[in-house]
């Protein structure tokens, strides 16, 4: 190889083709295109998603998506289909069948059966005359210029087109469906995003013992000695009736040294902050993060009909992963 080789320009020419490729896509969100997410959306089953090779790979991907955005959707290999997988397919599915030929014969060879069972074939090709298209209900076109491969054997803007007109078959879905960024979480339970979008205040604040809670006419020094056990930097003034009066916290603590304030002598409820920033426990986690970012506080009351009934710090929210 080379030393003068110009990996740059080899790169930027493979985005320049890919960019051409995607330009040209817009053409194809046809009458074809809609009537494809209209058969979809009448369905009662799923969309079961095929392809062989880079096709295959790109359909997994396809079909993760539809079935992340809510479209009930998963992958059959074609190739496992012929051997026991099509039972898995019934007639309330639908298929949408990938192959830029669209002459793979392992996706051919399944089109008597779903015929048979008459259910709907989509099929996604490059050529609008293959086989695959011309015996599909419906046909969503991915043509390309050109591959990005010089041989023109590795298929590269193909399966980038394929990709973009699977995302924009998923993402039409989702929003004729109203799908929210709630039903979205339901579905990523376990990652970062499900825990923004489904942990609520709730789910992580200190109740009971843990509850950081001093009476008006405490001292600042009991104040602090519930800080410092508690460990929230802060802690809640409320009547006996757990009815929030104030809070006090560690800045505060610093702001009436400064004044040269008597702890031992003088009571809580003269220093403390009234009217404090509070939440509902049932509020949003992440919206508890943002409300602390823009009061810049550290700490937040959470209260019920102005009763406390939790609180919580900025740690809890970093050890919860909503940060």
């Amino acid at each position: 190889m080379s030393q003068a080789f110009d990996f740059r320009q080899a790169a930027q020419q493979v985005l320049d083709i890919e960019m051409k490729g995607l330009q040209q896509l817009s053409q194809y969100f046809n009458d074809e295109f809609v009537a494809t997410c209209q058969a979809i959306t009448q369905i009662e089953g799923k969309v079961i998603v095929m392809g062989m090779g880079k096709s295959g790979h790109i359909g997994k991907k396809i079909a993760a998506t539809l079935a992340s955005t809510g479209t009930s959707a998963f992958f059959v290999h074609p190739g496992e289909a012929a051997h026991g997988d099509l039972g898995m397919i019934t007639p309330k599915d639908i298929v949408i069948a990938i192959s830029n030929s669209g002459e793979s014969s392992e996706i051919l060879g399944l089109f008597p059966v779903l015929k048979r069972l008459k259910i709907q074939i989509i099929s996604m090709t490059g050529k609008p005359q293959s086989t695959m298209a011309r015996m599909a209900d419906l046909h969503l076109q991915i043509t390309v210029p050109e591959e990005a491969c010089p041989l023109e054997l590795a298929p590269t803007a193909s399966t980038t087109a394929t990709l973009v007109m699977g995302d924009a078959l998923a993402i039409s879905l989702m929003q004729a469906r109203g799908f929210t960024a709630e039903d979205f979480a339901l579905s990523h339970p376990g990652g970062a995003l499900g825990r923004k979008l489904l942990l609520r205040l709730s789910d992580m604040m200190h109740t009971g013992e843990a509850l950081p809670i001093v009476a008006p006419d405490a001292l600042i020094k009991d104040a602090l000695l519930e800080i410092s056990q508690k460990g929230l930097g802060m802690t809640a003034v409320a009547d006996e009736n757990q009815q929030l009066l104030g809070i006090f916290t560690d800045g505060d603590l610093r702001r009436i040294l400064d004044k040269r304030i008597d702890i031992h002598n003088t009571v809580i409820g003269e220093v403390m902050t009234q009217n404090p920033t509070v939440a509902s426990p049932s509020m949003l986690a992440v919206d508890g993060l943002n409300l602390m970012q823009d009061k810049s506080i550290n700490g937040l009351m959470l209260c019920d009909e102005g009763c406390i009934v939790g609180a919580l710090n900025m740690h809890d929210l970093l050890k919860a992963g909503v940060m």
